[in-house]
C-alpha cells in the first residue's frame, strides 16, 4: 500500500509541479538554515572525550581573602601553586593532572628550518592516559620522570611531520627555548573540541604542539600564558616569570571512576581547605567545588550565545516556513475533493484517504530535506570562512546528516496534519452532487 500511494504522491507531484516546487523550497530554506545553525550548536556544545568525561572532574578550592568577596561567591577557577602541588602529592585521585599553558621557541637542527614559537602545554604525567591522548609512536613521560624534573617532551604529529618528516623521532633531540629536551612520544591526531582542560586560551583553540613536565617547566622557568587572578600582596605576574602565591594560575583535573569516589574526593577538599585555615593559609570557610567536566563547561557557558541566539531565530524561520507550507498544502488537497470523494464511494476509508495524503507530505518533506541539506553544505561552507576560532569545526557528521532528513519529513508530515484532515472531512456526496 505504501508503494502505490508514493506512486500516487509521484504523479499529484507532476501534474502541479509549481504548488510542489514551492512546497520543497519552502521546507528546503526552513531546513538549511536551521540545520546549518543546528550543527555549529552541536558540534560546539558535544562531548569533547566521550565515554570518558563522566569520570572526569575539576576541582575548586577558595584560598582569597576576605577582600571584596562577598558571601556565597564561587571559588576561583583555577589554582596557586602551592594548593595545586599538594593536592598532586595527596594522591587521591585515580589519576590526576596539573598544568598550565605556554609558549616556546622551537630551535630545529636542520639549518633550512629556522626557530619559531609553538603553543606548549605544561603538565603532569597522568594527562595522557586520562585524557585517552592517543600515540603514534611512543609513549607519555612517567611521575618518576615528573619527580627528577625530566627533560622529556611528547610532540604534536604535526610537528614531528615539520621537523621529522612524519619518522618516528621517539628518542630523537629537540632543542626547546636553549634546553635540549628527549622527544619520548609522538600524539596521534587528537584536538579536543572545545579545549575543555584549559578554557582560559580559548575555548576553541588549537591544540598544543609540545607537551612537557611542569616540573621541568618551572625548573627552566619557561614562558607561562593564560590569565592569573591575585588577591593580597599579589604582583598578578608582573615583573616576574611566574604569578605570586596569592595568585591563581593552574588547572588540576582528577579522576575518579565511581560516585563514591567523587563524594570521598569532595570530602577531601574540604577537609583540606579546613587544614589550611588552620594553618592561616585560608581565610574562610571551606568553599569547595566538584564539577564533572560536561557540567565545568556548561558552567563556563562555552557556546557563544550568538550561536544560541543564531539557533533559535533559524528555528524560528523554520516555523514560518511551516505555516506557509500548510497554507500551500492546504489549498492544494482542498482542490482535490472530488477525488476523494470518489475514493471515498468506492469503498476507500478516511484514514486511507488521511495516510495517502500524509505519505505525499512525507515526499515533499524527503524532496525538501535533499535541498535543505545542500543549503546546510552551503551555510556552513560560509560558517567555515568566517573569522572565528570554532570556524573550521562546522563540519556535518552522520548524525546531524540523519537529523536533516528526519527535521525534514517530520516538519512535513506536521506541517501535512491540518490539510490532511481538512481534506478528509469534506462529504463525498456534497462533492459528487456538486460534479
Amino acid at each position: 500500500m505504501f508503494g502505490y500511494y508514493f506512486e500516487l504522491a509521484w504523479r499529484r507531484f507532476r501534474q502541479s509541479k509549481a504548488l510542489t516546487a514551492l512546497m520543497v523550497l519552502a521546507i528546503a530554506l526552513g531546513i538549511g538554515t536551521s540545520m546549518t545553525t543546528l550543527t555549529v550548536l552541536h558540534v560546539l556544545s558535544g562531548d569533547p572525550l566521550p565515554g570518558r568525561s563522566d569520570a572526569l572532574y575539576y576541582p575548586q578550592l577558595d584560598p582569597r581573602d576576605n577582600s571584596g568577596i562577598m558571601p556565597g561567591d564561587e571559588p576561583p577557577e583555577q589554582l596557586t601553586l602551592i594548593d595545586g602541588l599538594n593536592l598532586l602529592h595527596a594522591k587521591q585521585a585515580d589519576r590526576q593532572a596539573l598544568m598550565t599553558g605556554g609558549t616556546v621557541a622551537v630551535q630545529p637542527d636542520a639549518a633550512a628550518i629556522t626557530p619559531f614559537y609553538v603553543e606548549a602545554r605544561y603538565t603532569t604525567a597522568d594527562f595522557f592516559a586520562m585524557f585517552g591522548a592517543p600515540f603514534r609512536y611512543g609513549h607519555g613521560w612517567s611521575a618518576d620522570d615528573d619527580e627528577a624534573k625530566t627533560r622529556a617532551v611528547v610532540i604534536s604529529g604535526e610537528l614531528n611531520q615539520r621537523l621529522f618528516g612524519g619518522a618516528n623521532s621517539v628518542g630523537r633531540s629537540l632543542r626547546m627555548a636553549d634546553s635540549l629536551f628527549r622527544v619520548v612520544g609522538v600524539l596521534d591526531d587528537w584536538a579536543p573540541s572545545p579545549h575543555f582542560y584549559d578554557l582560559t586560551t580559548g575555548s576553541y583553540g588549537a591544540a598544543e604542539q609540545v607537551f612537557l613536565p611542569l616540573p621541568s617547566a618551572l625548573d627552566l622557568h619557561l614562558p607561562h600564558e593564560g590569565s592569573n587572578d591575585c588577591w593580597g600582596n599579589g604582583t598578578g605576574g608582573v615583573g616576574r616569570i611566574y604569578p605570586s602565591p596569592t595568585c591563581v594560575w593552574l588547572q588540576f583535573w582528577v579522576q575518579l571512576d565511581t560516585p563514591a569516589r567523587a563524594a570521598a574526593y569532595q570530602a577531601f577538599l574540604t577537609h583540606y581547605s579546613e587544614q589550611q585555615k588552620a594553618l592561616g593559609r585560608f581565610v574562610k570557610a571551606p568553599n569547595v567545588r566538584l564539577r564533572s567536566l560536561m557540567q565545568w563547561l556548561a558552567y563556563q557557558q562555552v557556546v557563544p550565545d550568538d550561536v544560541r541566539l543564531q539557533a533559535a531565530l533559524a528555528f524560528g524561520f523554520l516555523l514560518v516556513c511551516l505555516v506557509n507550507t500548510v497554507g500551500l498544502m492546504l489549498a492544494k488537497f482542498l482542490r482535490r475533493g472530488a477525488e476523494f470523494s470518489v475514493r471515498r464511494a468506492l469503498g476507500a476509508s478516511r484514514r486511507a484517504v488521511f495516510a495517502q495524503l500524509l505519505i505525499e507530505s512525507a515526499v515533499v518533506g524527503l524532496a525538501g530535506g535533499v535541498g535543505g541539506l545542500l543549503l546546510a553544505l552551503l551555510g556552513l561552507w560560509v560558517v567555515r570562512h568566517r573569522p572565528s576560532d570554532y570556524a573550521a569545526l562546522a563540519h556535518l557528521d552522520p548524525a546531524m546528516l540523519l537529523t536533516t532528513f528526519l527535521l525534514a519529513v517530520g516538519a512535513s508530515l506536521l506541517a501535512g496534519l491540518l490539510p490532511a484532515w481538512r481534506a478528509c472531512q469534506v462529504a463525498p456526496a456534497l462533492q459528487l452532487k456538486g460534479d
